[in-house]
């Protein structure tokens, strides 16, 4: 990729600045973990990512089901049971325990940026809804009303669980209590360094595209030393040191990596990334 070096290398004094920090976040996490022994960090596996709608404004929701087996499963419920519960006048009396996560920003496929949230449920539970889909659609809806009950959300019950998409961004880790409660859990995620604003642009805008432009203000970042961009073939990571952005983002084409430039300019704090579209390129036999 012929990007600007200065992105990819920090000096070494940012470095030892980094190292130090991860040291003192390191101290600090295992004093937290002692002072508080009912919970524990986990990264849940992906499962499958639900599409929907909310309310307000018609704006796409996804909703990323992941598991863990770090997050205790619900009372035993067999599908009689179930059809029982449904029909009920108060199907929300079973609880399913989860971990809501923190909603976070992203770019589907058309380009357009959305919102995705990341609740995490029992593997085995999970694995029990994988096979039978009355149990699918029981867990969507629980996680549907628990992030509406903790985000004040109002989400279509029009959903629609994508075929060849397990989640929807990267996979965070969850803060989760080690103590089982027959509760929807509200848990709290370690520090995340904050998305910066950005912007994703198509040239030409109609027809076949030839260049990705992102545009990504930085306020704060004084030089592009202690930038660290990686331009995959789908995605764009990018890292300001020590921990005051961070961007993780699929991008809606395929981009020729070794193709790719960027240039950060510091007097408006604003990177640059041109990457060009394979889209039309031809093959190399």
């Amino acid at each position: 990729m012929m990007t600007d070096s200065s992105l990819l290398n920090s000096e070494l004094d940012l470095q030892q600045q980094e190292e130090l920090y991860q040291q003192l976040l390191l101290q600090t996490l295992g004093q937290i973990n002692s002072e508080s022994p009912d919970s524990k960090v986990i990264r849940p596996e992906p499962g499958m990512c639900v599409k929907t709608f909310s309310e307000s404004n018609k704006e796409k929701v996804f909703i990323n089901v992941c598991q863990s087996n770090s997050v205790p499963p619900p009372p035993e419920l067999s599908r009689e049971k179930l059809v029982e519960l449904l029909q009920s006048d108060d199907p929300s009396g079973f609880r399913v325990p989860m971990s809501l996560g923190e909603p976070h920003t992203e770019i589907d496929n058309s380009s357009q940026g959305c919102t995705a949230y990341d609740v995490v449920i029992n593997q085995d539970f999970f694995q029990k809804c994988q096979k039978d889909p009355l149990f699918q659609q029981f867990v969507i809806l629980v996680s549907v009303e628990g992030l509406e009950n903790k985000y004040n959300l109002e989400l279509s019950r029009e959903w629609k669980v994508l075929k060849n998409r397990k989640f929807l961004g990267s996979v965070s880790e969850q803060n989760i209590r080690t103590k089982s409660r027959p509760v929807i859990e509200e848990l709290q995620p370690p520090y995340v360094p904050p998305l910066p604003e950005f912007t994703i642009i198509v040239e030409p805008p109609a027809g076949e595209p030839e260049y990705l432009i992102a545009e990504i203000k930085l306020p704060g970042v004084g030089s592009s030393r202690s930038l660290v961009l990686d331009v995959g073939e789908d995605r764009l990571v990018l890292t300001a040191q020590p921990s005051l952005f961070h961007l993780d983002i699929f991008h809606p084409f395929l981009v020729d990596q070794e193709n790719s430039v960027a240039q950060y300019n510091s007097s408006t704090q604003t990177l640059w990334t041109v990457m060009m579209s394979t889209v039309g390129l031809p093959q190399i036999v």
